[in-house]
């Protein structure tokens, strides 16, 4: 077996060992979290009888012990079952995957934006270093990098939807349109502008600031000043030697941060009435529908393992020493 293939299994069993891990974790803490989830479903029937929530609780396994149910958990999990949402009366799963495009939508397209204008805002910046230029951008990457994310979103709306108009403030496309081919994706594109951007632009602000400190780390050292000795041109250097090299940590941070982008959706989503699972979450708690909670965390534990799996793929491709040493 190659070395990189068994580097990459060796990942994946250690990453099914985390997602097992922080299951386990997740349900206890939700199943010892205060509040009893068949007095909630008695509410909403209009029934509050002991009887009646001696039934709900021995209809969803509520009346076994925590480890029964952790192990009635873990073996639905196992055979692609994540449970039932008595709230919705709906299959979890079948919810996740309603939402879950839309979250993955947002997620991408915030994180794309943000690495490619962080880098460039970062390049430009460690090359203007001392100058007026490099001033602007850390002023604005620190703004950005303060500034809470629902500020933000809020500050976008009355902006550029009620004051300018130009783009929608909530929703993920125009309801009752009718929108098809074309029209429907580029619907779908305007209404994806503020969110994205907004969930964004805090990444955004650290990879700026993360680029140009590793720039003007790497700019000075021995092979750089050897490339411009041999008279290669300003250009040539900062892509093939200045940032090829000084992107390694961004990389990583990238795959690191790739995963808690979703944490900040929560937020995104609810300010932009987002159909996303961060929005599922939100609801969940609210309702205390604790399976669906319980699959959401699962979901995006995976989705953490697979950003962070990949990260370290790219790592390989951008630094071959990372595959020699393996």
């Amino acid at each position: 077996m190659s070395s990189p293939l068994r580097a990459v299994l060796s990942r994946l069993v250690k990453s099914v060992a985390v997602v097992l891990a922080i299951v386990l974790l997740n349900f206890l803490l939700i199943r010892l979290a205060p509040g009893d989830p068949a007095s909630v479903m008695a509410g909403q029937a209009g029934a509050a009888d002991q009887q009646f929530m001696d039934q709900l609780r021995e209809q969803f396994g509520l009346d076994k012990s925590i480890y029964e149910q952790a192990w009635i958990y873990l073996k639905g999990i196992a055979q692609g079952d994540l449970g039932f949402s008595y709230r919705q009366n709906t299959a979890v799963w079948q919810l996740i995957a309603e939402r879950l495009p839309a979250t993955l939508l947002l997620t991408v397209s915030a994180f794309i934006f943000a690495l490619i204008a962080g880098v460039v805002m970062g390049a430009i910046a460690a090359m203007n270093a001392g100058r007026s230029l490099d001033f602007i951008i850390s002023v604005v990457s620190l703004v950005f990098y303060a500034t809470p994310l629902f500020w933000i979103g809020l500050m976008s709306i009355l902006l550029f939807s009620v004051y300018l108009g130009w783009l929608p403030a909530f929703g993920m496309m125009t309801v009752g349109a009718g929108y098809t081919g074309w029209d429907h994706v580029l619907d779908v594109a305007r209404h994806l502008v503020l969110p994205a951007t907004t969930l964004g632009l805090f990444y955004m602000a650290v990879y700026a600031r993360m680029t140009r400190a590793s720039m003007l780390e790497v700019r000075d050292m021995d092979f750089v000043r050897t490339a411009r000795a041999k008279g290669l041109k300003s250009g040539p250097i900062v892509r093939r030697h200045i940032l090829r090299n000084a992107i390694l940590p961004i990389i990583t941070l990238a795959g690191i941060q790739a995963g808690q982008l979703v944490g900040g959706a929560i937020l995104t989503e609810t300010v932009f009435g987002w159909p996303g699972i961060g929005r599922l979450a939100f609801d969940a708690l609210l309702q205390r529908d604790y399976q669906v909670l319980l699959g959401v965390f699962l979901i995006t534990s995976v989705m953490v393992v697979i950003f962070n799996i990949i990260t370290d793929l790219i790592y390989r491709v951008v630094d071959p020493r990372m595959g020699a040493s393996a």
